[in-house]
C-alpha cells in the first residue's frame, strides 16, 4: 500500500502539464463543437448564460474601453453604468460576475463585437486552466504522473464543472482554485515564497463571493492535515502562511473593500435567523437530493429529474466525478485510517447537511447554494486516483455498491401515487422522466465501463491511460447531452435570441438622440445592455443596493431581477421612461394591458416602439414633501402615483430641508387617479432640468429655479457619489427610499454628479502598498534562493 502520510513531489522524467492542458482544452472544444456549429458561432445555452453572461461580457468590454457615454466632470472615468438597471457603479455591479476575472480582462484584447462569438473559446480556455491547476496540485500525491493527468480531467469535467457552464463565471472559480491549493502545498512542503500570496490575490480578485468559501475550505484543509499528521505546524510555518494570506488579501483589496461596503447595504446578503432553520432543512427531499448529487450525474440547472420540493434548481448541487462517480473515493476511504483527505471530505459532508454550516461558505447568505462543492470535488479526485494507483485497493466492490444505490433511485419512478382529486393511481414521482433516464443511464454505464477497465487492466501499467481515454469519451458524450437537455429545453423561448440581440445593435443606432430610460415588453432579458440604455427590466443580482429598497417599498419584487409590471404606470413617469420596446409578435399583448399613456412611435429593426405621453425628463422639482413615516402608512399599490406628487424625506432631512417645500396635505394623499397622475407629470415636467446628460461617471444637469428647491434625480443613491452645484460640493439626500436629490439655489445651476466606488481610495492604497511589498518580498527570496544554490 502506497503511503501519502507526508506528501512530497516525486521526481518524474516527464512533466505532463502541457498534455493535461491540451487534453482539457480539446475535450471542452469537442463538447461545445456541435452547438457552436448549430448556432453559427454565437453559442447560446439557456437561462443565465443567455440573459447575463453573453450580455455582460459584451457590454463591459465596450464600457471599460470608453465606448459608452461621454466623460463627465473631473478625472474619474468609466465608473458608472447607466445600462445596469436604473444605473449602478460598474465595479460593484460586476465584480461578482467578471470585473476581476483574468479571463474577462484577457477578452478585452478583442473588439466588443467579437465577444458573443468568443464565449466558447473563453470557456475552452477556462477548462484548460482548470485541468492545468488540478494537475499541478495532484501530481504531489501520485507516483505516476499519468494519474495526475487523469485526476485533472476528472476535476475539470466533474458534474460541477459541466453544470456551471450555465453560469459561465463560476467556471472561472473552478479554473483558478486548484492553483491556490497547489500554491498552499508548495508553501507548506517546499517552503516557496510569494506563490501562495499571488494566487490568494488572484482568486480574491476573480470573485469575492466565492473567496469567502475558499477561505473557510482552506482552514478546514489545513486543520485536517495538521490533525492527521501530514504536516508539523511550527511558528515559522504559521507565520509564513499568515503573512502570505494577509498579503494576498491585500493584493485583492482593491475590489474586496468596495464590494463589502456595497454588500452591507444589500438586504439579500445576511439572514441570521434562529431555531431549527440553523440546523435542519425544511424539506426531507433536500437531504436526499444532496446525498444523490454526490453519486449521480447532474440534472440541467433549471430542471429536476426527481425532486418536487426543496431548493434544488440553480444551486450547483453536484459533486459527481465522470465515469467513476464515488466508486474510487469510497474504495480509498475503506483502506485508509486517520487520513487527512477522509477528514476533509467528511467535514465537508457535515457542512453540506447542516444549513448554517453550509451557508458559512457564503457569509451566512440566507439562500441555499451548493456552489462550494468544487473544492471537496478536488479532494475526491485525489482519493480516486490514489485508489486507482494503489494495487492493494479493492475497486470492484465499492463500484457495485454505488451502482446499486443508483439503481435504488428507480423507486422514485415506480412508487405508487394516488391523485388526491381523481383518486386514480399512477406510478412514479419523477418530474422529468426523460432527463432521469439519461442521468441514470449515464451513471450506470459509466460505472460499468469503470469496472471493466479496472478489472481488465488492474495490474497493468496502462491502467491510467485506459481510464483516461474512457473518462474523456464519457465527458464528451455526457457534456453534449447535458448541454443539449438544457439548451433544447428552452429552444422555443430562445431560438430567436441571436436575431433579437443582433437587431438591438441596429436599433441602438436608430433610436432618437437623448438621455432617458426605456422599458421593454416580452423581449429577451437585458436588452438595455445591447442598446446601452437604462431600462426598467434588468436581470442581475448585484445592482446598486438602494434599488433593493426602492422597489420593495413600492410593492415591486426585486430579488435577482427588476421587473416592475406594466400596470404600475406611474413608475414610467417617475423614472423618466420615454420609449417602450416590444416586438411585432407581442404588440397586441402590450396594447391589451397598457394604459392610455402610450402612443405608437415606429417599427424599427424588428422592434415596435411606443412613446410615453407622460414622459418627464430626468431631474425635476416638487412643491410638496412627506416624511418616510407618513410614506410607510400609505397604500403600497398607489405609492408610485404619490411619488409623482411629493418627495419622500427622512425625518432628519425634513427638519433641515422641509422649509423649501410644503408638507403634503392629507387631502392630497388619496387623490391618486390616472388623470391626476397625468397632471402631476405635467407639473413635474414644467420644473424639469433644461439639460440632462448621462456620463460614464455619473451625470451633468442644468436647471433654472425661481426659488431655492430640492432637485430630484431618479438615480439610485450610492455613497460613492459626490455632487457639485456651480462648482461647490453639495450634500446628496437619500429620498424616496433609495433615490437622490440635491438643494439648488435660485437662478441658474450647473449640477455634476461623479461616481467613484465608496472605499476605493483606501482599497487602491492598500493594494498598491501590497504590490510593492509583494515585489520586494518575492525578489528577496528569489535572490536568496540563488545565493544558496551558489554555495
Amino acid at each position: 500500500m502506497t503511503s501519502t502520510r507526508t506528501p512530497r513531489l516525486l521526481g518524474q522524467k516527464q512533466n505532463k502539464f502541457l498534455l493535461t492542458v491540451c487534453l482539457c482544452a480539446l475535450t471542452a472544444a469537442l463538447i461545445f463543437l456541435p452547438f457552436y456549429l448549430l448556432d453559427g458561432g454565437f453559442f447560446h445555452y439557456a437561462g443565465d448564460f443567455n440573459s447575463q453572461q453573453i450580455s455582460f461580457y459584451r457590454y463591459m468590454n465596450g464600457f471599460l474601453k470608453g465606448l459608452s457615454y461621454p466623460d463627465g466632470a473631473g478625472s474619474v472615468r468609466n465608473t458608472f453604468s447607466w445600462a445596469t438597471d436604473l444605473g449602478s457603479g460598474a465595479m460593484n455591479a460586476y465584480s461578482f460576475y467578471l470585473y476581476g476575472s483574468p479571463f474577462f480582462w484577457f477578452s478585452l484584447l478583442f473588439p466588443q463585437q467579437w465577444l458573443p462569438y468568443l464565449m466558447v473559446p473563453l470557456l475552452v480556455l477556462k477548462f484548460a486552466a482548470a485541468g492545468g491547476g488540478a494537475y499541478l496540485y495532484l501530481r504531489r500525491y501520485v507516483q505516476n504522473q499519468n494519474y495526475a493527468v487523469l485526476g485533472a480531467v476528472l476535476y475539470a469535467f466533474s458534474g460541477w464543472g459541466l453544470y456551471n457552464i450555465f453560469f459561465n463565471h463560476f467556471i472561472d472559480v473552478l479554473a483558478l482554485f486548484p492553483w491556490m491549493l497547489w500554491a498552499l502545498d508548495e508553501t507548506i512542503y517546499n517552503g516557496r515564497h510569494g506563490l501562495f500570496a499571488f494566487w490568494v490575490g488572484i482568486n480574491l480578485l476573480n470573485n469575492y463571493f466565492f473567496f469567502i468559501g475558499q477561505v473557510l475550505f482552506l482552514i478546514i484543509y489545513f486543520l485536517c492535515k495538521v490533525s492527521a499528521g501530514d504536516l508539523k505546524l511550527t511558528p515559522r510555518l504559521f507565520g509564513h502562511l499568515a503573512f502570505e494570506s494577509v498579503l494576498g488579501a491585500a493584493l485583492g483589496f482593491v475590489i474586496l473593500w468596495p464590494a463589502v461596503l456595497s454588500l452591507l447595504q444589500n438586504p439579500r446578503t445576511i439572514d441570521l435567523s434562529s431555531g431549527w432553520g440553523f440546523l435542519t432543512y425544511s424539506k426531507p427531499q433536500q437531504y436526499l437530493a444532496i446525498l444523490l448529487s454526490w453519486i449521480l450525474p447532474p440534472d440541467s440547472p433549471y430542471m429536476t429529474s426527481i425532486w418536487s420540493e426543496g431548493i434544488i434548481k440553480w444551486t450547483s448541487m453536484t459533486a459527481y466525478l465522470p465515469l467513476c462517480s464515488l466508486a474510487g473515493a469510497v474504495a480509498y476511504w475503506q483502506t485508509r485510517q486517520g487520513d487527512s483527505k477522509k477528514r476533509i471530505v467528511g467535514t465537508c459532508a457535515v457542512f453540506a447537511l447542516v444549513p448554517v454550516l453550509n451557508s458559512a461558505f457564503y457569509a451566512l447568505n440566507s439562500s441555499y447554494y451548493a456552489r462550494w462543492f468544487y473544492m471537496p470535488v478536488l479532494i475526491l479526485v485525489a482519493m480516486t486516483v490514489n485508489a486507482l494507483e494503489d494495487p492493494a485497493v479493492e475497486l470492484d466492490r465499492p463500484a457495485k455498491r454505488i451502482g446499486w444505490l443508483m439503481i435504488a433511485t428507480l423507486a422514485f419512478a415506480l412508487v405508487p401515487v394516488q391523485d388526491t382529486s381523481t383518486k386514480e393511481w399512477t406510478l412514479g414521482v419523477l418530474q422529468n422522466p426523460g432527463q432521469y433516464a439519461a442521468v441514470l443511464g449515464f451513471g450506470l454505464a459509466g460505472l460499468l465501463v469503470y469496472r471493466f477497465i479496472a478489472r481488465r487492466w488492474r495490474q497493468d501499467k496502462r491502467l491510467p491511460q485506459r481510464m483516461l481515454a474512457a473518462v474523456l469519451a464519457f465527458s464528451c458524450l455526457f457534456g453534449i447531452t447535458h448541454i443539449g437537455i438544457g439548451k433544447f429545453g428552452q429552444w422555443n423561448t430562445d431560438s430567436d435570441l441571436v436575431e433579437e440581440y443582433t437587431n438591438a445593435l441596429a436599433l441602438k443606432e436608430d433610436l432618437p438622440e437623448g438621455d432617458w430610460r426605456i422599458d421593454t415588453f416580452k423581449t429577451h432579458d437585458n436588452l438595455g445592455l445591447w442598446l446601452d440604455k437604462s431600462s426598467l427590466q434588468y436581470f442581475g443580482s448585484t445592482a446598486a443596493p438602494s434599488i433593493l429598497s426602492f422597489y420593495p417599498a413600492l410593492g415591486v419584487k426585486r430579488d435577482v431581477r427588476s421587473q416592475p409590471e406594466l400596470e404600475n404606470y406611474a413608475l414610467r413617469g417617475l423614472l423618466s421612461v420615454k420609449y417602450l420596446i416590444t416586438t411585432p409578435a407581442h404588440q397586441s399583448d402590450f396594447l391589451a394591458v397598457a394604459d392610455d399613456g402610450w402612443s405608437y412611435y415606429d417599427t424599427l429593426d424588428g422592434f415596435t416602439l411606443y412613446e410615453n405621453d407622460n414622459y418627464v425628463p430626468m431631474g425635476f422639482t416638487y412643491d410638496y414633501y412627506l416624511t418616510e413615516d407618513a410614506y410607510a402608512s400609505t397604500i403600497t399599490v398607489t405609492r408610485s402615483n404619490l411619488l409623482m406628487r411629493a418627495l419622500v424625506l427622512s425625518e432628519e432631512d425634513a427638519a433641515a430641508y422641509g422649509q423649501y417645500l410644503t408638507q403634503l396635505p392629507a387631502a392630497k394623499l388619496n387623490d391618486l387617479t390616472y388623470d391626476r397622475y397625468v397632471q402631476d407629470c405635467a407639473d413635474r415636467r414644467a420644473s424639469a432640468c433644461s439639460v440632462f446628460q448621462m456620463t460614464n461617471s455619473g451625470f451633468h444637469a442644468e436647471i433654472t429655479l425661481d426659488t431655492a428647491n430640492l432637485v430630484f434625480f431618479s438615480v439610485p443613491y450610492d455613497d460613492g457619489f459626490t455632487a457639485t452645484i456651480n462648482g461647490r460640493e453639495a450634500e446628496i439626500l437619500r429620498v424616496d427610499e433609495g433615490l437622490m436629490a440635491v438643494l439648488c439655489p435660485a437662478g441658474e445651476s450647473t449640477i455634476d454628479f461623479v461616481y467613484q466606488p465608496a472605499g476605493l481610495r483606501l482599497s487602491k492604497a492598500v493594494t498598491r502598498t501590497a504590490l510593492v511589498v509583494f515585489a520586494a518580498y518575492t525578489v528577496y527570496f528569489v535572490w536568496d534562493d540563488r545565493k544558496k544554490r551558489k554555495h
